[in-house]
């Protein structure tokens, strides 16, 4: 006998949320599956605070920058980055929350939720065209880096520890890998 899970749509995934059904867990849509979220431990909302605050004001000029709220994929996903960065869109974001068109790019912090961040999200990530992608390796603090999506997948994965980064959308920014990771 083969099992085969329930998938959810976007909007049924919404009729639930508004009904109160997921009032009392943390989760997220990936892929049509609604997915437990790993609690933040200490070092992951330090680090992942401290880096929206830094960007905040890096970005200030370029982007708004959005901690633990959802975005909507076209791959029936609403996943919540621990930060999006994004279009400055004002009170559009009343009606909906970015698509991938109004992501620059996003970033997690993982502990336990490593693999899920750097397998699954990745591609999630890849396969609806959001340009880069970011994820702090909470155990070894360090920065991987992915760019350049293709075919559902990355096709540049760079790991930092120092120095700068440039993000895509900001060639002229400089970007503190050290306060990103916050080690």
């Amino acid at each position: 006998m083969t099992i085969i899970a329930a998938k959810w749509t976007i909007d049924e995934y919404h009729r639930m949320i508004d009904a109160g059904i997921l009032s009392d867990r943390q989760v997220e849509l990936l892929k049509g599956e609604i997915v437990e979220m790993s609690p933040e431990g200490e070092p992951h909302a330090y680090s992942s605070h401290e880096a929206g605050e830094y960007l905040t004001q890096l970005l200030v000029k370029y982007a708004t920058i959005r901690q633990a709220k959802p975005i909507t994929l076209p791959n029936d996903s609403e996943p919540e980055p621990d930060i999006a960065i994004v279009q400055r869109l004002g009170r559009e974001y009343r009606e909906h929350h970015p698509y991938p068109e109004n992501i620059f790019w996003l970033i997690e912090y993982a502990n336990s939720s490593l693999e899920k961040d750097l397998e699954t999200k990745s591609k999630i990530y890849a396969e609806v065209g959001i340009p880069e992608y970011w994820v702090v390796n909470l155990k070894k603090l360090h920065l991987v880096v992915f760019r350049e999506p293709l075919d559902g997948e990355y096709a540049t994965k760079l790991t930092l520890t120092g120095g700068t980064i440039q993000p895509l959308a900001f060639p002229d920014v400089s970007v503190s890998v050290e306060q990103i990771i916050n080690s």
